[in-house]
């Protein structure tokens, strides 16, 4: 950690102000200027800035989208096992992006935030906390796992990096209906992606396109 204050975030918008304040900070913002920015505590929050960059147009950048899950299913395998901190190798914490791309991501997001923070509140809090926490976590890897088969098509992993928002989300607010809502979008992606399949394997006489 250097001399920085780390932040605790409780809504998506203090999540994108940070954003923003890192990017006024720095000329090149790196994963590890987020977790000194958050905290190495704060599992929720990194996961959302994740994948909330992915919601930005960068996520179109074939191969984003797959780096993004790589770090979001890092971290919410440590927290399936219960770290009380947060661990990522060297080279994924030295990899960045330019604070002028940083920048437009947190001003496109803005409005996002303003919305969904609108509507989460602290309720079901069972559902948000202790073996809920084990369950979203397990929850978002199965997501990420389908996210580089959804490269295939533009934009298509949105839908699972939403999800992963609203459960990051329900996490930090304690919001067990944001929770319940989220787990129906990871099985409508989880479907979803079992149908495209079966499909392309019957277009394609067997053999899946990835």
């Amino acid at each position: 950690m250097d001399g920085r204050k780390s932040s605790d975030p409780h809504s998506v918008g203090d999540v994108v102000q940070a954003i923003e304040e890192l990017a006024e900070q720095e000329s090149t913002v790196t994963i590890g200027d987020v977790l000194r920015k958050f905290g190495d505590h704060s599992f929720a929050p990194v996961m959302l800035v994740f994948a909330l960059i992915e919601l930005t147009p960068a996520g179109g950048i074939p191969g984003v989208p797959t780096f993004l899950a790589l770090c979001i299913s890092l971290v919410a395998l440590q927290m399936l096992f219960g770290r009380d901190h947060i661990w990522v190798p060297q080279w994924i914490g030295r990899r960045g992006a330019s604070s002028d791309k940083l920048k437009k991501a947190s001003q496109t997001l803005e409005k996002v935030a303003r919305r969904v923070d609108s509507v989460a509140h602290s309720r079901l809090e069972a559902f948000a906390s202790g073996t809920g926490l084990r369950i979203a976590a397990g929850v978002i890897i199965a997501l990420c796992l389908i996210i580089p088969p959804f490269e295939v098509v533009p934009f298509a992993s949105t839908g699972p990096m939403l999800a992963i928002d609203i459960i990051c989300l329900a996490i930090m607010v304690r919001d067990g209906l944001a929770m319940l809502v989220a787990w129906g979008l990871a099985a409508a992606a989880l479907i979803g992606l079992g149908y495209y399949s079966f499909a392309s394997q019957a277009a394609n006489g067997g053999y899946l396109p990835f």
